[in-house]
């Protein structure tokens, strides 16, 4: 069983949102999606400081499985990158929701959070997916 807090909002693809104070997003990915790649080992990022439309490519993470793409949840400027993550990927196993958070931005609608899934809903999708 994922484990899925009720205070974020999600994607489709097993992204994570978080609303921060100062109305920056900070994102990662999901216990469920981490589990399912395995061991993280590299994030190829290379899109730092670019403005990027909602479902653009933001980065990759390697895992010992397989190489999975991170998507842009809401248009924006990516703010910052998660630096612990150039010597310690392993983060996002140990703490996906925590210290294993992959980047900040800066949404170009603040309201464009509120459209993104509910934890109800993110919960439904991945036991459909494990059932």
């Amino acid at each position: 069983m994922s484990n899925v807090p009720g205070d974020l909002k999600y994607t489709e693809e097993h992204e994570w949102v978080r609303k921060e104070a100062d109305g920056t997003l900070t994102v990662g990915i999901t216990d469920h999606a981490q589990q399912l790649l395995g061991d993280v080992v590299y994030l190829n990022f290379e899109t730092l400081g670019k403005k990027l439309q909602a479902g653009d490519l933001v980065c990759e993470v390697e895992s010992v499985k397989a190489v999975s793409d991170i998507f842009l949840p809401v248009s924006g400027e990516i703010l910052e990158k998660n630096e612990d993550m150039d010597t310690d990927p392993n983060l996002i196993n140990e703490e996906p929701y925590g210290d294993g958070w992959i980047f900040k931005l800066k949404p170009d609608d603040a309201a464009s959070f509120d459209g993104l899934m509910s934890a109800e809903d993110y919960k439904k999708l991945v036991d459909a997916a494990e059932a």
